[in-house]
């Protein structure tokens, strides 16, 4: 069984859009963004993941500069290539294009000694929804709060 451990959480991705499916990537990375990564120094806020001729890459992750990384350092701002299957890019790149989907880094994690890349297919959400999802997590926080008072 494969060790899973969570390096970073895109949560404003959660916020904004519906997970309608997620996809495991691989990414294409330099040693001192590895080092870089293991240290915690990554940030998924604001990415987005786009297809261009058959390849999948993702945009807006910063990755910190490696800080004994001298001139071996990369940009931390730049585009990174994702590694999935052929078919799956396809279907993905169908599904963007005519239903409007938006792809969404979710999670960085390591998956033994391989950093992996969680991919969400999202829809975005209206106003509306947001104000939803705040209203149900406070009458949920609000009803264990009270059991929680009735226990004691």
């Amino acid at each position: 069984m494969a060790s899973l451990k969570t390096i970073a959480q895109n949560k404003k991705a959660r916020h904004d859009y519906f997970i309608e499916e997620s996809y495991e990537a691989g990414i294409e990375l330099f040693g001192t963004e590895v080092k870089s990564i293991r240290q915690g120094r990554v940030n998924l806020k604001d990415s987005w993941c786009s297809i261009d001729k058959g390849e999948i890459f993702v945009n807006g992750m910063h990755i910190s500069p490696y800080e004994q990384g001298n001139i071996f350092n990369r940009d931390p701002m730049r585009v990174r290539k994702l590694l999935m299957h052929k078919k799956e890019i396809n279907r993905l790149f169908g599904v963007v294009k005519q239903m409007g989907y938006s792809l969404i880094p979710i999670s960085l994690y390591f998956k033994d000694s391989r950093v992996k890349v969680q991919v969400g297919l999202c829809k975005g959400k209206k106003l509306y929804d947001k104000r939803e999802d705040m209203a149900k997590r406070a009458a949920k926080r609000d009803m264990e709060r009270a059991i929680k008072e009735q226990n004691r």
